[in-house]
């Protein structure tokens, strides 16, 4: 789609073929103007540079392209989180599992979180609780230049580690909550090829087995690196709850119990080791 230089906000606004919300976001970040400025110089017309970003912007778009890969950006948990090709787009859904752990870290508490990438959880839970010691891991060194990033931006201190999962951290070394959003997508499933997944990280959606390999190692390697009734936290697909419990109660942890996100779906399961009780 060509945008003509020369026409209004008002005008270029009213024909933009995306969502109202999608035309706005796009709009923004074609002319460094605010929602606010928008509206109060809907009558300022754009230059030919605003007029051909903001064209490639929706061509780029209507190709099917993430607006948060488009823009650069994604709030999460009230905070701006760059993204970029090399990271998951964080989702509303994942709030959930940042709610649970910062409700089980005690004070002056250590949290893990397993598979970072942009550093949604770490960064939220860091920038929360300024007391905790927060850790992230990550196999890719392209997601954790992210997610440094964006600890930065936010002024959240965390500590960053290169992983194939346990295999960085230090022989006994324990936290509280660890806490994970894997890839839990089974290799066979069609929503790979389907909207935003098809521009996501392959690796951090899908296990390339049957969705439950990656949950299966964490939830296996966990009770190495927690204390004594510490919390494990996993976040994973709409229909897994029940094999991740049974994976949980297979390896010994208490309080093995579901929680749902805002639709109403079993988003993160969880349990204890055992031992003395941490927090709720």
């Amino acid at each position: 789609m060509m945008i003509q230089p020369g026409a209004t906000i008002a005008a270029v606004q009213a024909a933009l073929p995306l969502d109202a919300l999608e035309n706005r976001i796009l709009l923004c970040h074609a002319t460094g103007l605010s929602r606010v400025q928008l509206i109060t110089r809907a009558e300022q017309p754009l230059d030919e540079a605003q007029a051909a970003q903001l064209s490639e912007l929706i061509t780029r778009r209507l190709a099917g392209e993430p607006i948060a890969y488009i823009v650069g950006k994604r709030e999460f948990f009230g905070l701006d989180f760059a993204v970029s090709e090399a990271v998951l787009i964080p989702r509303p859904d994942t709030e959930l599992i940042v709610e649970l752990a910062l409700e089980r870290l005690p004070a002056q508490g250590r949290l893990l979180d397993m598979g970072t990438g942009s550093g949604a959880i770490a960064v939220a839970v860091a920038h929360s609780r300024p007391d905790a010691t927060v850790t992230a891991l990550d196999v890719s060194e392209a997601a954790l230049a992210i997610a440094r990033q964006n600890a930065a931006c936010n002024g959240a201190r965390v500590r960053f580690l290169q992983s194939d999962w346990f295999q960085a951290l230090a022989a006994g070394e324990t936290f509280e909550v660890i806490a994970s959003n894997p890839p839990y997508i089974a290799a066979s499933d069609a929503h790979l090829s389907q909207g935003d997944l098809r521009f996501e990280p392959t690796g951090a959606l899908t296990d390339f087995a049957d969705g439950l390999s990656a949950l299966r190692t964490i939830v296996d390697g966990s009770p190495a690196h927690l204390v004594p009734g510490g919390w494990l936290l996993l976040e994973h697909g709409y229909d897994q709850a029940a094999a991740v419990r049974a994976l949980l109660d297979g390896a010994g942890y208490t309080e093995v119990q579901s929680w749902r996100d805002l639709a109403g779906i079993e988003r993160v399961s969880g349990g204890r080791v055992g031992g003395g009780r941490v927090s709720k």
